[in-house]
């Protein structure tokens, strides 16, 4: 993912529009899309000045290593980073699919119990 990219897509995250973020750059709207679409050679200064804006490391901006997974959560200025390679993360998403379907194993098995429990109510009920 290029610097741009994960410009446009942190900006995204916060929910805020092209026009808000040119007004807290001090620029024009034009100038700042071109800055999304890279048309303009970012400069340090204005990486720091975006990287300030979105409450992170310049360095999350600019580290663009292979596919990775770029995770920026930002509630009240506490901040949560993470990256990973998706690669990484295979054996991850298969022990979640499996705990995914114990669960709805368990769920079923629990329903059967509860139908199972209020025939014997019913029964009970009419013996009595």
């Amino acid at each position: 993912m290029s610097v741009n990219e994960k410009i446009r897509m942190v900006r995204e995250m916060n929910q805020w529009s092209q026009e808000e973020m040119a007004a807290k750059m001090n620029m024009s709207t034009n100038g700042y899309a071109k800055i999304e679409r890279g048309e303009t050679k970012l400069n340090l200064h204005k990486l720091e000045q975006i990287a300030q804006i979105f409450n992170i490391d310049v360095l999350e901006l600019m580290n663009c290593e292979g596919k990775g997974v770029l995770f920026l959560m930002n509630e009240h200025a506490n901040n949560t980073n993470y990256y990973g390679n998706p690669e990484n993360l295979t054996a991850e998403i298969e022990k979640l699919k499996l705990t995914i379907a114990h669960k709805d194993e368990m769920l079923a098995q629990k329903n059967e119990e509860i139908v199972a429990l209020k025939e014997i109510i019913a029964l009970l009920k009419d013996k009595a």
